[in-house]
Formats: C-alpha cells, structure tokens, sequence
C-alpha cells in the first residue's frame, strides 16, 4: 500500500477512536450510525469526508501510476523484468557529434562539462586527420575535472555517433550536436524524466511521422517538421541532436540493427537519427518523451538547412518503414513540464 494511503487510513482510525465511530463504510469496520437531527456539517463529519476525499485521491493517483506502468511495458511484456534500470551514480555522460566547427565544439565541451551530474563528456570525432593539437589542448584543458575524451574513427560517417563507448561509466547518455547548447538546469530536469522512463527517447526537438493519404490503401509517410508538432501537439520522433537514450541502444545500433539501415545512412548522409528513434520504438512499442525547455542552437549551417531536407527525410522514413516490415513509431501528446518555470499550466 503506498505510504500516502497508509497514513490517512492510520489518521481515519484515529479520528474513529476519538470520535466513537467505525470506518468509513468502505470494509474497513462498521459505519456510522448518523442520528436524523445530527447537522450535516458537525466537525466529525467534514473531517470524515475529507478524509474519504483525501483516500479517493490517493487510490487515484495509485491507479494511474500502475496504468502508466502497465501502458509502458504491457501486462504481458517478457521484456519489462528486463527493462534497463537509471544510471548506478545517478549520472550521465554526454556524447557530442561534430564536424569541423572548432569554435563551436569548444564552447559546447565547456559549458557540458561544468554541468553537475555529468560523468563525462565525450566528443565523437570522424574527420579524416586527427584533432589539430591545438584543438585538443584547447578542449581537453577547458574543464579542471578531467572528464573530457575524444572517440576517434577512422571512417567519416553519420553512425558514429552511436558507436558503443569504452569504458562508458553511465547508463544514461545525452546525444547532443557541436551547436546546441542546454541550459544545465534544463538538462538535468530532462534527465529526471529520463530516470523515470529509461527505456524511451527522452528529448527536446519533437518531430512526427504521418500517412501520406490517411484514406489510401497503401502506407506512405511523410515527416512532419517542427510546424506540424506544434500545430497538432502530436509528435513520435524526439531528435538525437537532443536526447537521452539508454547506452544500451548504442550496441544495439551498431551491432544489432539491420545493416541495411546503417548502409542508407551512410549512402544518403541523412536520418541516423530517425533510425534510432525507429530502433527504440521497434524495441519497446511506447513513444518517446518530449521535454519542453529553453534551448540555444549556436550554429547556422548543418544538414537540415539543405534544400530539399524533408523530402529526403519523408523517403527514410518509407525506405525504414519498408525494411522494418511495418512502422514501429509510435504517436503521443505527452510532454513533460518543469512546473516551476511553466507560467502556464
């Protein structure tokens, strides 16, 4: 029984006791007798009714906490024992892609690694030569804790950002560009909600996947941009230029994923994050979590400001769908709200 409820039943017996009564008519003893000229509103009783008010929130909350369990993972899910757990130190590593923008990555490596509650900055690097040294003096000197490391990889590709981690410290890992930067408060609020629910996608840049012709009788997709989350309020793709994700999902993705997936990422030069939130969902069946928050893009150039970007990104999402069999994306209204910054509820 959760604490809450415990302790108004234990408060209820007590006011019983005092006041001569039983329970509350609800099995827990016999109910009051209430004489036909007592007034309705005599202490005893407006305590008595608060008390059921109190106990009827209670089992409410508890139910929906059970729903929402059972919602994620299903009643019958082999996989839900297994579900990954939160980081054992109660922190995260954060793993930053970048390509060729050295101002850029500097500023981000320190701003993340000053943040509290990360382990370790990672900088994932897939340019041909190695870190110019003065590049990396400057990086890795730019925090006094020590935590800063480059992942070298000999090839340029975009799935590198999803290579597994040596020595990888944390559960939790927060996939971020070279060009965005997330207020420390808003990051760990973001990864309080990842705890909650470590086997979604939990991100700041919401995007959606949507039938083509809802009526037809084939299924064609197209991506849906940031105007149509926030048209619709629907969204079922959290970008990894944003997001955490179990490390779990890296050996994953590099190891277990089709490799046909891998090999149009690196043809197209486009949507390894959509083939990510395609793993995560394909893996679990729940959709992930949006986190609403103040964020800061850096940078004015990247791939998604290239013409013709969300055709490109209409046809991952149907070449996926296509070698996935069906489509694992799943749609959702929830997004998650730091209350104490919300102005508006």
């Amino acid at each position: 029984m959760p604490r809450m409820a415990k302790l108004l039943l234990q408060l209820q017996a007590a006011a019983d006791r005092r006041h001569g009564g039983g329970g509350l008519g609800l099995g827990l003893g016999p109910a009051v007798r209430r004489h036909p000229l007592t007034p309705r509103h005599t202490p005893a009783a407006a305590a008595g009714r608060f008390a059921l008010f109190l106990l009827f929130l209670a089992a409410a909350a508890t139910t929906l906490a059970l729903a929402l369990t059972m919602h994620r993972h299903g009643p019958d899910d082999p996989d839900a024992a297994a579900a990954p757990g939160a980081s054992p130190r109660g922190d995260f590593a954060v793993v930053i892609n970048t390509w060729k923008r050295y101002a850029l990555l500097r500023r981000t490596v320190a701003h993340y690694a000053a943040c509290a509650g990360v382990d370790a900055v990672h900088v994932v690097w897939s340019e041909p030569r190695p870190p110019p040294e003065p590049l990396r003096r400057g990086v890795l000197n730019c925090t006094r804790r020590g935590n800063v490391r480059f992942e070298i990889n000999d090839a340029d590709s975009l799935n590198n950002r999803f290579r597994p981690i040596p020595g990888l410290a944390t559960d939790a890992v927060f996939s971020v560009d070279d060009d965005l930067i997330v207020p420390c408060s808003t990051l760990r609020f973001a990864f309080n909600v990842w705890q909650s629910a470590p086997s979604a996608m939990v991100g700041f840049v919401p995007r959606m996947h949507w039938l083509t012709d809802p009526r037809g009788s084939t299924e064609e997709y197209r991506y849906g941009s940031w105007w149509s989350v926030w048209w619709t309020g629907t969204y079922s793709i959290v970008l990894s230029k944003a997001s955490f994700i179990h490390r779990q999902y890296l050996d994953l993705y590099t190891n277990k994923m089709l490799p046909s997936i891998r090999k149009y990422v690196d043809e197209n030069r486009n949507c390894e994050d959509i083939a990510m939130s395609f793993l995560v969902a394909n893996a679990t069946g729940v959709p992930p979590i949006w986190v609403q928050g103040l964020i800061f893009e850096i940078g004015s150039s990247g791939i998604s400001s290239l013409k013709g970007h969300s055709l490109q990104r209409s046809r991952c999402l149907n070449a996926f769908s296509a070698m996935y069999g069906h489509m694992p994306l799943v749609a959702t209204t929830v997004k998650a709200v730091d209350s104490r910054r919300s102005w508006f509820w």
